[in-house]
């Protein structure tokens, strides 16, 4: 009966095994799989000897004939799911050899990703002597006998991935409870890990691949909306690369690679990009807000050709392309091409997208191709040009939904633009490659009309760096950010009183996260299920990090980064030679620490210390205080950062910048006091500004902070 309920699911779902060997483990052993769909225990029945047994609910027995007939039989073992007894029933069956399935989250999942698990887990694994195996369905989320409110299919590909969990962690010295609630933590990490695993291998070569695979399966959900209300569904997206792309590739040269893209949050951008990905190109996406004669300069270490972009955001934006025609670029107007496309060209996309779309994807890159070069804010120096390839973007969608519950049909707000990465790679390329719904929002600092966009667009994801979030939070009514489930900040570190209003004013808990250009850009996140005030979250599945001392820094030290989300490499050949003698490690010049529960908490960049009478004081950690500590003096309206400056006396000094005139040195001095920091942290000068400079991406301008100190 076995072999031919396998050769079904072989036929109808293409099922197969991997890891099967894992699953000869003599008892006591205990597989704990993910929970999806109501066919999950089938998949897992026909691979399993016949001494396996599935834990389930005695409770559902007592519901009718047919609850008694699949709950009790030879291959299950009924037990009070969650109460002390049941528990022990377990622990005494397995440590007598007993080999057990089970569901450890005790329900099916309502988003298709990790929920909870069910809070004896624990206990079973402190008193358990069973070695534990992991067990990832691939693919049960689409089948139609779930109960999330995605998308599904009556056949889908199934596949499932067995996993050896390594040693639980030893006994510590700690409250039995609070051991169990870390083996609970420690388990539910595993699981995600091996999620991750999974579907990193699993993954198309390239973010292109991936989108055609998810237009197939859904050409007419609406993915991106932008500002003029214009929908663009998968099917008119894969259509529009291809046309777009057959013009691009008349106009440029076969041998050219690299070419620039200079768009806003507009659809006509990831259309762009998909169609440059289509011809095997690269995109550089150019920073607008940084003015023409850096983007020369990015486009000069690049040795860029050619940029795409549109003459209405040239006007608009009021850039300057004079530098542009000097340093010999070209440029490709997307009203040029608009005015080519002809009918046949049109019933020509079309009829590839519906019958041969290998013929539209013909650059055919793979994961280690050079996916986008984006480049660095320049925030403390000259932009670098970071080389982030296919398998390192969809390596960090991958660990962020491992962590995560989004689904199907959450709606993304994408206020940031797509030259910052984040702006990209989770405002952007995760919906084109996972079928999310995107609105990409052409200004950040509209801080009034963003809040009210959200409202009206019933959006639930959105992300922000904390200067942008503090704005949008005064801004905005109580209201408007009701439909909220994620709202993710980073670039910079999250104050604290920014964390409190939100919670306060809106009832949202904004999950602050960290990260980098160069790590695509997700390192660590606080999700709903795991989170810690005043720290990044944990660092996500898939990555190493290590802490490395620093001379004169006496708590934390400098974050070095490792994973399959790590850039290729930067264009600039002297930033390329240190990041490579890393051997694989990023050194993100950022100093922090891994707290004892594994959370990632910031402290500053190694770039913001000043030497003051020979010690190193952090500025970063200066504002936080100064930031927190008086915000509520000035109705959420006060504006503050620190800089250094030479100072003959004691190396250097610091000097405040704010726009709060009435602010005094006895305040700061106070303020500085009660956060518990040293004296020589007082900032020596205030100097009242009416704006604080930031860059398009959001991120204080420490540079010209500094340029301003030193006048």
């Amino acid at each position: 009966m076995a072999s031919l309920l396998k050769q079904i699911l072989r036929t109808l779902f293409k099922f197969h095994v991997e890891g099967k060997e894992i699953l000869e483990q003599k008892g006591p052993v205990l597989l704990v799989p993910n929970h999806v769909s109501w066919l999950d225990w089938l998949f897992l029945a026909v691979v399993l000897e016949e001494d396996w047994k599935f834990v389930v609910s005695s409770r559902v027995a007592n519901k009718g004939w047919l609850y008694r007939k699949i709950t009790i039989n030879s291959r299950t073992f009924p037990v009070e799911v969650g109460s002390p007894y049941g528990l022990k029933e377990i622990i005494k069956y397995l440590n007598s050899g007993g080999r057990l399935v089970l569901f450890a989250e005790g329900r099916l999942s309502t988003s298709g990703s990790l929920m909870k698990l069910y809070d004896g887990i624990g206990f079973l694994i402190q008193k358990s002597e069973a070695t534990l195996i992991s067990a990832y369905l691939r693919g049960v989320k689409r089948l139609r006998w779930v109960q999330h409110d995605g998308w599904t299919k009556w056949f889908p590909k199934v596949s499932l991935h067995i996993r050896k969990i390594p040693e639980k962690p030893p006994i510590c010295e700690l409250k039995a409870s609070t051991h169990r609630q870390k083996l609970n933590s420690w388990l539910t990490m595993q699981m995600m890990q091996h999620r991750f695993e999974v579907e990193h291998d699993s993954a198309p070569e390239a973010v292109s691949t991936s989108t055609l695979h998810a237009a197939k399966e859904q050409p007419n959900k609406i993915i991106f909306e932008d500002a003029t209300q214009q929908s663009l569904s998968y099917s008119k997206l894969v259509i529009g690369a291809d046309i777009i792309g057959r013009e691009i590739e008349t106009e440029i040269e076969q041998s050219q690679n690299l070419v620039g893209v200079l768009l806003p949050n507009i659809n006509a951008t990831p259309v762009t990009l998909l169609a440059l990905w289509f011809l095997g190109k690269t995109p550089s996406l150019l920073n607008y807000t940084s003015g023409s004669s850096v983007m020369c300069q990015c486009a000069e270490f690049s040795k860029l050709k050619t940029i795409v972009t549109s003459r209405a955001f040239i006007e608009k934006a009021n850039i300057d392309i004079d530098p542009f025609k000097s340093a010999g670029l070209d440029l490709i107007f997307l009203e040029d091409i608009k005015k080519r496309i002809n009918l046949s060209g049109k019933l020509g996309a079309l009829y590839r997208f519906r019958f041969e779309p290998d013929l539209i994807n013909r650059g055919n890159q793979k994961r280690e191709d050079t996916a986008v070069v984006l480049y660095t804010s320049g925030s403390e120096g000259s932009p670098k040009g970071v080389e982030l390839s296919h398998g390192n973007l969809l390596a960090n969608i991958e660990q962020v939904l491992s962590v995560t519950d989004i689904k199907d049909k959450d709606r993304i707000f994408n206020p940031l633009p797509l030259f910052h990465s984040f702006g990209l790679t989770i405002g952007t390329i995760l919906p084109m490659t996972k079928g999310l719904y995107s609105f990409l929002y052409p200004n950040p600092l509209n801080y009034k009309a963003i809040p009210s966009a959200i409202y009206d667009l019933d959006c639930t994801i959105t992300m922000g760096t904390n200067t942008f979030l503090s704005q949008y939070g005064k801004a905005a009514h109580p209201m408007d950010f009701r439909n909220l489930r994620y709202i993710f900040a980073g670039a910079e570190k999250l104050q604290d009183n920014i964390f409190d209003f939100w919670n306060e004013k809106f009832g949202v808990r904004i999950l602050q996260g960290y990260g980098a250009t160069e790590t695509s850009p997700c390192v660590s996140v606080n999700t709903h299920m795991f989170h810690k005030k005043s720290t990044t979250g944990l660092p996500l599945p898939g990555q190493e990090l290590k802490i490395e001392s620093i001379p004169g820094v006496e708590e934390g030290g400098r974050i070095l980064i490792k994973g399959p989300n790590v850039m290729k490499g930067y264009l600039n050949s002297e930033p390329n030679k240190k990041f490579k003698a890393l051997n694989g490690w990023y050194d993100t010049g950022d100093i922090g620490l891994i707290d004892e529960d594994g959370f990632l908490k910031l402290l500053g960049r190694l770039k913001r210390f000043a030497k003051i009478s020979g010690e190193m004081v952090s500025l970063t950690a200066i504002e936080e205080i100064l930031n927190n500590h008086l915000s509520n003096n000035y109705d959420g309206g006060l504006l503050l950062a620190v800089a250094s400056a030479p100072d003959q006396a004691k190396g250097e000094k610091i000097i405040a910048f704010t726009n709060a005139s009435s602010l005094t040195s006895k305040v700061l001095r106070d303020a500085i006091k009660k956060g518990g920091l040293s004296p020589l942290c007082v900032p020596k000068e205030i100097r009242i500004i009416d704006e604080i400079p930031t860059l398009g991406t959001g991120k204080i301008d420490h540079k010209a902070l500094t340029a301003l100190a030193a006048e």
